[in-house]
């Protein structure tokens, strides 16, 4: 049942995913034709050199950016809202991207003067070095506390605390600093070469196997965890699993795409209310294609086809996404009912 299930939204979902990834390479300041994109993917030759150079060294990477950073921050958000049986639970919820954030901030905030190419992989590396050292105090958090919610608490002060610091070191920084620092929170796909794509993408399926391994768990905590425990399931161990996952997920994506809201929150409610289940061997599917679906749809309308102009992605995940979550949630009426 729980594989026939899972094909079914497979099936449902994967249609959509391939007709939004067609329009993400196909629009945009130049318009290229998908009789023309076919031609180029196949290897024929072409003699428009222009577009061959738009396709692979922009639009292809920032399509697969896009479908992998929506998944990877759609499942997070599952994970932590099972965890902490908390709608309101996000991939960021345990500080991780305040923990990047504040990477980057001592990065560019303190006048550090790297340009190019070394300026990108110094951010992506300090946003790492951030989301790291704010996953192994989260850890080691995690295996002494008995119970989620203290865990969520002491995520929320983690990320405090550095937003805190982020804060104090805006107020001492040039108005030039604090520009490039705002540019990165303003979040973008389009900035991954093939290059970086062959880390980024196996560190998510990375993140996605430790906890699609979990589903079975997930489906046991929803239950309260002293159900959970009777059931024989190991608390401490699951967190400790969801919490490496969702820290790797929201992390890798912090570092190359910048913090990018509003996913990991909508994208489960939505999976739930559409497919009106709990069953996370339906759920994880669901959430890692419609978290590839929206942020698709979202990276479309930031790039507004046939004009120069590129729009903040944070600021459009929120502004055309969060509309759509209230009127799904407007139906549904009591999501708490999820949560038992």
């Amino acid at each position: 049942m729980r594989k026939t299930s899972s094909y079914k939204v497979i099936g449902l979902l994967i249609p959509f995913v391939l007709v939004l990834i067609i329009l993400s390479i196909s629009l945009g300041s130049v318009n290229i034709s998908i009789a023309e994109i076919a031609k180029i993917l196949l290897g024929s030759p072409t003699e428009n050199t222009a577009n061959y150079n738009i396709l692979f060294s922009y639009r292809l990477p920032k399509t697969l950016t896009s479908v992998f950073a929506g998944a990877a921050l759609g499942f997070a958000g599952l994970q932590m809202q099972t965890l902490f049986r908390n709608p309101l639970a996000g991939p960021f919820v345990l500080g991780i991207s305040s923990g990047a954030s504040l990477g980057v901030a001592l990065l560019v905030l303190l006048g550090v003067g790297i340009n190019g190419a070394l300026a990108y992989w110094g951010m992506a590396i300090a946003s790492i070095v951030g989301s790291l050292t704010v996953l192994l105090m989260v850890v080691l958090v995690s295996v002494r506390l008995k119970d989620s919610m203290s865990l969520l608490l002491v995520g929320l002060m983690f990320g405090a605390f550095t937003s805190a610091i982020v804060g104090v070191m805006q107020y001492f920084s040039t108005a030039e600093d604090i520009q490039n620092f705002l540019f990165w929170t303003f979040g973008a796909t389009g900035n991954l070469s093939w290059t970086e794509l062959q880390i980024f993408i196996p560190i998510i399926i990375i993140g996605i196997s430790l906890g699609y391994w979990q589903a079975k768990p997930l489906n046991a905590l929803l239950m309260g965890d002293y159900y959970a425990q009777s059931m024989g399931l190991r608390i401490k161990n699951v967190r400790l699993f969801l919490v490496i996952s969702t820290s790797i997920l929201a992390g890798i994506v912090t570092a190359f795409c910048g913090p990018i809201a509003f996913l990991g929150i909508a994208v489960p409610h939505i999976s739930r209310i559409l497919f009106k289940t709990s069953n996370h061997f339906v759920l994880i599917p669901a959430t890692l294609l419609l978290g590839a679906c929206l942020l698709l749809v979202c990276d479309i309308i930031a790039q507004v086809p046939y004009s120069d102009l590129i729009l903040p992605i944070n600021a459009v995940t929120s502004l055309f996404g969060a509309p759509v979550v209230i009127w799904l949630i407007l139906r549904r009426k009591n999501i708490s009912k999820t949560f038992g």
